[in-house]
């Protein structure tokens, strides 16, 4: 009789693990609580209205069909490490592997609903294209952009999309020909903020911003947010704006931080290097669920989500068979993206060997598309995945 196994989880890091238990032969069940994968890096373009809503979403019913395994929708309201079990809707899931995938939750600064953002609910960014279109139509006005940070745990933060998003906007602002009616500001906690990219990166960043006419604040700790956007700055000077944009840090999911799986301070899973969770034989954690190890700059990223995935099903197929061997996500951690610019982009990467970032004029941005088209084919197994995508 089959293994079988729950993912519990329906982002990148989810999916890629059903996809590969699958493979390796498991019974595999993916719970989610929304019907689709919504596809993050491709969501800047949400916001500029250069794609719809439904654009950015990959159905997980059809995944599901397409790679043979069963994709329930529900809500995960407790996990339970020493059992192996998962409450969705009321009823309880038990399986020979858990792994968990439910991704971390946005932190809450004061105010922080007077903000637009991208991270967690995919609504975020419809409502941000509104905003924003509402804003050009009035004549103009003022817009920040920013991102917080976790202490607790610095990995989790979400800058390179509120990059992209202003790098987007102002393209966008330029083409209307109504750039000069906006007053642009980028705001982060950070001195340095893009700096886990590394130096050359960053540098290339902040010269791009001022280029732009972008203002910068950097290096201010973010106090709130006032009605209308204004930032608020624990030192007590303001960055007004009529519309802000703003992603904040990760934190432990609700349901982790109530179950009895070991977690870090910042709420999330300790794993070993092969994704397990130490003291609970068969669950494991992987994406933005898990508690990262490595260098100092690492960050939760979709790609090293997916790396976790692989190395998790890996070493449970390895477990069902009793061999020995086992793999780490380890030697993977680097930080890799594909910054969009609106009219180019630039490829950017760093791990323990080397700092890169080779500028992608006009060609840059239709790869970043074309890796959308790739990611929804590759997941419903049309085109075969490729190494390192």
């Amino acid at each position: 009789m089959s293994k079988q196994a729950i993912v519990v989880g329906g982002g990148f890091a989810g999916l890629e693990a059903a996809i590969h238990l699958r493979k390796a032969g498991l019974e595999v069940t993916l719970v989610s609580d929304r019907p689709y994968l919504w596809i993050y890096p491709t969501s800047i373009w949400v916001v500029t209205g250069e794609r719809a809503f439904e654009d950015v979403c990959l159905d997980l019913a059809d995944v599901a069909r397409r790679q043979g395994f069963t994709f329930r929708q529900g809500k995960v309201e407790s996990i339970s490490a020493a059992r192996r079990a998962v409450v969705v809707d009321g009823q309880e899931l038990v399986a020979d592997h858990l792994v968990i995938a439910i991704g971390g939750t946005p932190l809450k600064p004061r105010g922080v609903e007077h903000t637009f953002g991208l991270s967690g609910s995919p609504e975020n960014a419809s409502r941000l294209h509104e905003a924003l279109e509402k804003l050009v139509a009035g004549g103009g006005g003022r817009i920040a952009m920013g991102f917080g940070g976790n202490p607790k745990d610095p990995s989790a933060v979400r800058g390179g999309p509120v990059f992209e998003v202003m790098f987007n906007v102002v393209h966008m602002l330029r083409r209307r020909g109504v750039r000069e009616k906006f007053q642009l500001a980028f705001f982060a906690p950070m001195p340095s903020p893009g700096e886990r990219m590394g130096k050359k990166a960053v540098a290339a960043i902040q010269k791009m911003l001022g280029e732009m006419g972008v203002e910068m604040r950097f290096g201010k700790k973010i106090a709130g947010f006032e009605p209308g956007g204004t930032v608020e700055f624990e030192d007590g000077s303001r960055l007004p704006s009529d519309l802000t944009v703003f992603i904040p840090a990760q934190g432990g999911h609700p349901v982790l931080t109530a179950s009895d799986l070991p977690r870090n301070e910042a709420g999330f899973v300790q794993i070993d290097a092969g994704c397990a969770v130490p003291g609970h034989p068969g669950v494991w954690a992987i994406g933005d669920s898990a508690a990262l190890d490595g260098p100092s700059w690492r960050a939760k990223q979709g790609h090293l989500a997916e790396v976790m995935a692989r190395v998790a099903a890996s070493n449970v197929a390895a477990e069902v068979a009793g061999r020995p061997e086992r793999e780490s996500y380890l030697p993977h951690v680097s930080i890799t993206c594909l910054m969009d610019m609106g009219n180019g982009a630039a490829y950017v990467h760093r791990d323990e060997t080397k700092e890169q970032m080779i500028p992608l004029p006009v060609v840059g941005h239709w790869m970043k598309k074309g890796w959308g088209a790739y990611f929804k084919a590759s997941k419903r197994n049309q085109v075969p995945r490729l190494p390192g995508m």
